[in-house]
This record gives C-alpha cells, sequence and structure tokens, in this order.
C-alpha cells in the first residue's frame, strides 16, 4: 500500500503520519487538525469519555470543542469526571439489575462451608471407631481361641478314663439299663415279685439265685467305644455279706462281685435290703455279653433287681 488518497478515505487507507514522508507531502498530507494526515481523512479520533450516551451529542447541538480540548462530563451529581462512566450511571443509560445472592442473610452467604467441615470430620470419626473396634474384637477372638485350646483334653487324657469325664459323656451317650425280666436266666434262678421294693418294671426280680449253677445273663448292645465302663446292679440282701462270680465276654472278671449288706439289715426282713454294688470291667465297642452267676465258694442269697451300664469308672 501507498501512501495518498487511493479513493474513498477510509481509516484503513489513511497514514496517521503520512505528512512526514516526502512521497506524502507529495500527495497533500498534511499534519494533522483533527484527523488522519491525509485530506478528506475521516475523523475517528476521540478521547476516553467524550462519547454521549442516551443525549445528543454536540457536535448535534451545533457544538464543536476546539481541537485538543475533551468535553467534560459529568456525573450523575453534575460533578466533572475525567474518567469513562459506564452507561448506567448517565441519564438515559441502561437500568442496573440487582440480584440477590442465594441463601440470604446480610449482604449474602457463600456456601455454608463449616457444616461440610464439620460434616467431614464427623466421617473419619466414625472410620476411626468402627476400625478400633475391629481390631479390639480380633483381639478377643483369638483370647478366646487360646482359652479353647488350653482347656481341651488332649488324646492321652481322654483315652484315660476318669469319675470327670466318665460322667460327661454319659451325659452325652444313654448307656443301656435292664429290668430283672428282661434278663436271661441259667440253673435254677427264676422271676418272682413276692418282696416288695423292687424297681424294675411290675416289681419283678431274679429269685433262688443262692442254689450253685444259677445265673443271669444280660447281652448288651449299643455299647459306644472300647473302653472302661461301670456296671451296677441293684439287689436286696440280709444278715451276712455276699459275694458271686462276675463273667465279661466270657472271661471272669478279677475278684468277685461284692454284694455285701450294705443297709445292715439283720431280721431277715429283704424289703429293708435294697441297695447297689458295682464293678468296673473293661467292655467293647457294640454288643457285650455280662454273666452273674452262682459258682462253688460263693455266697448267694440275694434277690437281683435291676443291671445298668456307665461310662468310665465311677461309684455313683
Amino acid at each position: 500500500m501507498t501512501p495518498g488518497n487511493n479513493g474513498a478515505s477510509t481509516p484503513e487507507d489513511d497514514d496517521p503520519f503520512g505528512y512526514l514522508y516526502a512521497d506524502g507531502q507529495a500527495n497533500g498530507a498534511q499534519p494533522p487538525s483533527g484527523g488522519y494526515g491525509y485530506p478528506n481523512s475521516v475523523n475517528r479520533v476521540r478521547a476516553v469519555g467524550t462519547r454521549p450516551y442516551g443525549q445528543q451529542s454536540q457536535a448535534a447541538a451545533g457544538q464543536t470543542a476546539p481541537y485538543g480540548q475533551v468535553p467534560q462530563q459529568h456525573s450523575a451529581q453534575g460533578r466533572p469526571n475525567a474518567h469513562y462512566a459506564a452507561p448506567e450511571t448517565l441519564p438515559g443509560g441502561a437500568q442496573t439489575v440487582q440480584h440477590q445472592v442465594p441463601g440470604g442473610g446480610r449482604g449474602g452467604r457463600g456456601p455454608n462451608t463449616k457444616g461440610l467441615l464439620i460434616g467431614a470430620i464427623a466421617v473419619v470419626a466414625a472410620v476411626v471407631i468402627g476400625i478400633g473396634v475391629a481390631m479390639l474384637g480380633g483381639d478377643k477372638d483369638k483370647d478366646d481361641a487360646s482359652d479353647e485350646v488350653g482347656t481341651a483334653p488332649t488324646q492321652s487324657q481322654a483315652s484315660k478314663p476318669s469319675p470327670s469325664n466318665s460322667k460327661d459323656g454319659e451325659s452325652q451317650v444313654d448307656l443301656p439299663t435292664i429290668d430283672a425280666k428282661a434278663l436271661r436266666l441259667g440253673g435254677g434262678a427264676a422271676l418272682a415279685q413276692d418282696v416288695k421294693g423292687a424297681q424294675s418294671d411290675g416289681g419283678i426280680y431274679v429269685g433262688n439265685l443262692n442254689q450253685v449253677g444259677s445265673s443271669v445273663t444280660w447281652t448288651v448292645n449299643g455299647v459306644p467305644k472300647d473302653g472302661a465302663y461301670t456296671v451296677f446292679a441293684r439287689y436286696s440282701t440280709v444278715d451276712e455279706d455276699q459275694e458271686m462270680t462276675l463273667t465279661v465276654n466270657g472271661k471272669p472278671f478279677g475278684n468277685k462281685l461284692n454284694m455285701g449288706n450294705f443297709t445292715r439289715t439283720s431280721d431277715g426282713d429283704f424289703t429293708k435290703g435294697w441297695t447297689k454294688t458295682y464293678a468296673w470291667p473293661t467292655l467293647n465297642k457294640g454288643t457285650n455279653t455280662i454273666t452273674l452267676s452262682c459258682q462253688d465258694g460263693d455266697k448267694c442269697n440275694v434277690l437281683l433287681d435291676q443291671l445298668w451300664l456307665k461310662a468310665g469308672q465311677v461309684k455313683d
């Protein structure tokens, strides 16, 4: 682009400094006098704050400000203001719309950061408490487990019968009991019910056992495991202590079965002589046979009522 007037003068074609160049001066460029340096240039230069808003310009009113002099603007209070004024501050300008900040309150409030902070602290506290409870619960479980292991019997302890262990086994397993009338009789043994006091069904007991060869046999079913057991016998005797032969699974059991006169009955009344005795045989799991018989040298003046088993070596 060359300086000069190439047609309709527009701000894009005007060079405000054309008068400084030789070719500009040749084309008639002059120092500025209210417009650009070229003749017929468009006067677009205005000082900041001279554009009127909402009122007639000074040019339309026939008033022209001298070159270099900026017309004064007046604020809403009528005082001169050399700075730019927003349109809404001038008469006829746009109206200012005030928007109320949500949340109300004096001067408006921002988000409730205090409430959010309290909520966050509560969540953190709940998590910490939960972790603490879980850790305490885990420790308690470990303590409980160690107590259970410490108090549980070992295999060697369980295999050795004792009164305390046998009572626990008895409470878990119902061992067999038999009345006199269910026993298998041998020799001269016979059922009777003349003497009162027998606890078997119908008050029936076994008599005539005081003859050599007389016997009763109990086939025991349902023994839960191998081990030591106690066999009890309920009977009645008077005057002298008695003893009979006990056979377990075909083998004599050590000493004679003691059938003493523990009631100290001395008048021959068998109704007063009901008592019990016991022995500690070793039985096999499943089925066993227990026989009580009168052999040579035995004292067999007894009435036999019932037989029953308990686990282990007990006395009651």
